[in-house]
C-alpha cells in the first residue's frame, strides 16, 4: 500500500497536489481570505458578548494570546479586561518583558498576578503529562473565576465571558475531528485550553482563533496592526515549562531556572547568528537525567539538557532544522559554561510526526 499525506509540510509537492484538488479539479471558488474572517469574527464577538457584558481575556505574551486580545478589544472595546498569570513556569523575565510589550506596543491595560506558588505547589510530586495539563489548565480557570469575582465587586461589572487563544491544531490534538460523530478519540495531549478545562467553567468561552492555524492567526495579527514584534515571538506552550521539564518540575529545586538560563542562551544565539526567524519554534528542555563530565579538571555529574528547532507552516507538522556544527558546538559551549548545572547538551533531530514538537 502507498500513503500519502500532502498536508504535511515536508511531503514532496504537496502543497501543489491539494492546490491542483481542490481548485483545477473540484472547482472550488476562493472567496475566503484574513478580511472576510476578521469580519465575520467581530460580528460573531459582539452578537455573542452584547452591548453590555464583559469578559475577561487570558494574555500569555504569545501570538496567540495577543491576536485574540486584539480581536475582542477591538470588537467591545474596554468591557475587554485583560490578565497576564505568572505561574512560575514562564520563560526568563518573561513578566517584565511581556508588561513592556503589552503597554509600549497593544496599549492593553493588564492586570498580572503572580500565582508562582499556587501553581507550583499543585505540580509538586505531579509527573505524568497529562495531569500536569489538567492541573494547569483548572487552576487557570480558578484564577481567573477570582479575577472575575473580584472585578465585579471593584467595578460593578460583571465579566461572563472568557477570551482565550486557542487555535485548531489545539482543538485537533485535544478533542474528535468536528463532524466526525464520533464521541472519543484518541488524545495526542490535552491542551490546558482544550481538554484540560473542568466541566463547570463559570464563565462562556470566547475562542475567536479556534478554526485557524498559526500562520493565519500572524496574518491576522497583521491586519489588525499587531506589532511585527509580537506576530514573530515563537510559540510557546500554554502549560509552559511544565512541558518541558519532563516529569515533576519541583522534583529538582533548581530545575527552572537551569531551564531558563539555558533557553535564554539558546534563543540569544539564534538572534545573534541570524537564525531565529528562519525557525517556527525553538526551545530548550531539561531531562530527569544527570550524567558523567569532567569540568575544571575534575569529575562532575550534573544534568543533561536538550535543544530542539523546527520548521513549520501551522505547527500540525514540523520538521528539525538544520544548524551547521559550528553553531552547535558553539551554543553547548556557552550552554556549559555558563550555566554551572550543565554538563551535557543534546540535540533533537526528530520531526512531527512521529513525535510533537514539544516533548510532553
Amino acid at each position: 500500500g502507498l500513503q500519502y499525506h500532502p498536508e504535511v509540510m515536508h511531503s514532496e509537492r504537496g502543497v501543489e497536489t491539494l492546490r491542483r484538488a481542490l481548485f483545477d479539479v473540484a472547482k472550488c471558488d476562493r472567496s475566503w481570505d484574513m478580511q472576510s474572517a476578521l469580519d465575520s469574527q467581530l460580528a460573531t464577538i459582539r452578537t455573542k458578548i452584547g452591548n453590555t457584558k464583559h469578559a475577561v481575556c487570558a494574555l500569555s505574551g504569545g501570538v496567540d494570546s495577543a491576536v485574540a486580545a486584539t480581536l475582542v478589544h477591538k470588537a467591545i472595546g474596554d468591557r475587554l479586561h485583560c490578565v497576564f498569570v505568572d505561574n512560575g513556569l514562564l520563560r526568563y523575565k518573561e513578566q517584565e518583558r511581556v508588561r513592556q510589550m503589552f503597554k509600549e506596543h497593544l496599549h492593553l491595560p493588564v492586570t498580572i498576578i503572580d500565582a508562582s506558588e499556587r501553581q507550583l505547589t499543585k505540580l509538586k510530586g505531579v509527573s505524568d503529562p497529562e495531569k500536569k495539563r489538567k492541573a494547569i489548565g483548572a487552576e487557570f480557570i480558578a484564577i481567573f473565576q477570582e479575577f472575575a469575582e473580584k472585578l465585579e465587586r471593584d467595578l460593578g461589572h460583571k465579566a461572563e465571558f472568557l477570551v482565550q487563544g486557542t487555535l485548531y491544531p489545539d482543538v485537533i490534538e485535544s478533542c474528535p475531528p468536528p463532524g466526525s460523530g464520533q464521541k472519543h478519540s484518541h488524545v495526542i495531549k490535552s491542551h490546558h485550553n482544550v481538554g484540560g478545562l473542568p466541566e463547570k467553567l463559570g464563565f462562556d468561552l470566547v475562542e475567536p482563533l479556534r478554526w485557524l492555524f498559526k500562520d493565519e492567526v500572524r496574518k491576522l495579527g497583521l491586519l489588525m496592526g499587531v506589532p511585527e514584534v509580537f506576530i514573530k515571538r515563537h510559540p510557546f506552550p500554554g502549560p509552559g515549562l511544565a512541558v518541558r521539564c519532563l516529569g515533576d518540575v519541583t522534583a529538582e529545586p533548581r530545575a527552572l531556572d537551569v531551564l531558563r538560563d539555558v533557553d535564554e542562551i539558546f534563543i540569544n544565539a539564534l538572534r545573534e547568528f541570524d537564525l531565529y526567524d528562519q525557525i517556527w519554534q525553538a526551545f530548550a528542555v531539561f531531562l530527569p537525567i544527570k550524567s558523567v563530565g569532567v569540568q575544571g579538571d575534575q569529575r562532575s555529574h550534573k544534568h543533561v539538557v536538550g535543544l530542539r528547532a523546527i520548521t513549520s507552516s501551522d505547527g500540525m507538522t514540523a520538521d528539525w532544522f538544520r544548524f551547521s556544527g559550528d553553531f552547535l558546538a558553539e551554543v553547548s559551549n556557552r550552554i556549559t559554561n555558563q550555566v554551572s548545572d550543565v554538563n551535557r547538551v543534546v540535540y533533537d533531530i526528530t520531526s512531527k510526526p512521529p513525535s510533537t514538537v514539544e516533548w510532553e
